[in-house]
């Protein structure tokens, strides 16, 4: 299956993001709020970078609280590594573990027009799986 068919029906306006201007303490608000675990960071209308929980850990780490007046855009993950629709859930998944990521924003061009998540990748392989093993079910029943 293609990222294109996984992300069909969702919008892309419904795509949570952030603008790299915002401090970290806003976006922190968006996240806990939201409760996801990531936000692509945008610059003009183009992903610049993402921003996730692991950024806030390792700023907190590094810098304590003084870290969430700063901009996103200073401690966000960059440049963010996208996936392009026509890729399949198997690749998209390999880019995952390789780069040992859990969210990639989907990129046409320089339009962002979703974003998907390991779990979202992971259900959809199951699902393909079940399927599959369904088909085989009702195969061996028939032959």
């Amino acid at each position: 299956m293609e990222i294109a068919q996984l992300i069909a029906g969702r919008a892309s306006s419904e795509i949570v993001t952030c603008d790299v201007t915002m401090s970290v303490r806003e976006v922190v608000g968006i996240l806990a709020e939201k409760r996801i675990g990531a936000i692509p960071v945008m610059e003009a209308g183009k992903v610049a970078g993402i921003f996730s929980e692991r950024d806030i850990v390792y700023r907190l780490a590094s810098e304590g609280s003084a870290c969430l007046n700063h901009a996103v855009g200073s401690v966000m993950t960059a440049p963010a590594i996208t996936v392009d629709p026509r890729k399949t859930v198997l690749e998209a998944l390999g880019l995952m573990t390789r780069r040992r990521i859990r969210h990639l924003p989907v990129v046409e061009g320089d339009h962002m027009c979703g974003f998907i998540s390991i779990g979202d990748l992971v259900k959809s392989r199951m699902d393909e799986i079940s399927t599959e093993a369904e088909a085989l079910r009702e195969y061996i029943q028939t032959a």
